[in-house]
């Protein structure tokens, strides 16, 4: 197998939110891909830089150049969710910067995984604002990834990510089953067999009463929603107290 080293970039979603191991530390769909890439290879090794409620600048400023100096074989880069919540996204300079980030990592030799996120605007409020700006990302990732060779990994266009057993009870992040079908398909854009369990759809819920509909957004709202909008108030973010979970290229038995 040709990848002896994997280092993942980006925010909650390659650090692996909502996707707990036993302990209570999350593994997602990076940890996953970084799994069965070992099982070839005893010499391969894994970093996870990701930290969640990273905005886009930060990830680039924090988490990029450590990347390039590890000289991997392959890089997911994955960025700019969080931006597309925030009243001052950029669409132009994003659109910019992404390029020249995967520009960057291309040209250390490496291959890059990059992503079209998936739809998360139907569970969630401001759907007129979000979807738009979520469409300018997924279009600049797409034609990015055209332009360098990059594996454009296209979650936005599986239907099964409509289905909130796919998503975590923050309704943001994706659940066990969301980060076992993205690591599916990571893998089989690499030409790398993956467990075919992980791409059977999961039965959907029976969709709610009305009245029991909204009873679940007013408990989301309570548990989630307030929370996250007190921190932006603040100008605290969810990553504060974090760090990286594998800061450094190691076997992935072992602790990064």
């Amino acid at each position: 197998m040709r990848w002896g080293s994997f280092v993942a970039v980006g925010d909650s979603f390659t650090e692996g939110m909502d996707d707990p191991y036993p302990d209570g530390s999350y593994r997602g769909w990076a940890d996953l891909v970084a799994a069965r890439l070992a099982v070839d290879r005893p010499d391969f090794r894994y970093a996870n830089l990701a930290i969640r409620g990273r905005l886009f600048p930060n990830v680039v400023a924090e988490q990029v150049p450590a990347a390039v100096a590890m000289r991997p074989d392959l890089v997911s880069f994955a960025a700019g969710g969080n931006d597309v919540l925030r009243r001052s996204f950029d669409p132009a300079t994003l659109m910019e910067r992404f390029d020249a980030v995967v520009a960057e990592l291309r040209g250390t030799g490496a291959d890059v995984v990059v992503f079209r996120f998936a739809d998360v605007t139907a569970r969630l409020p401001g759907q007129r604002i979000i979807g738009p700006r979520a469409a300018v990302l997924n279009r600049a990732v797409g034609e990015t990834a055209e332009r360098h060779g990059a594996h454009l990994i296209d979650l936005f266009a599986d239907d099964e990510f409509r289905n909130p057993v796919m998503w975590g009870p923050d309704r943001l992040h994706l659940s066990g089953a969301g980060h076992r079908r993205v690591a599916g398909h990571v893998l089989t854009s690499l030409g790398v067999q993956s467990n075919p369990e992980w791409m059977i759809p999961p039965d959907k819920l029976p969709s709610a009463r009305w009245l029991a509909a909204r009873a679940a957004d007013a408990r989301w709202a309570g548990r989630h929603l307030a929370p996250w909008i007190k921190r932006r108030l603040t100008g605290r973010s969810s990553g504060d107290l974090v760090t990286a979970k594998r800061p450094e290229l190691s076997p992935f038995g072992e602790i990064g």
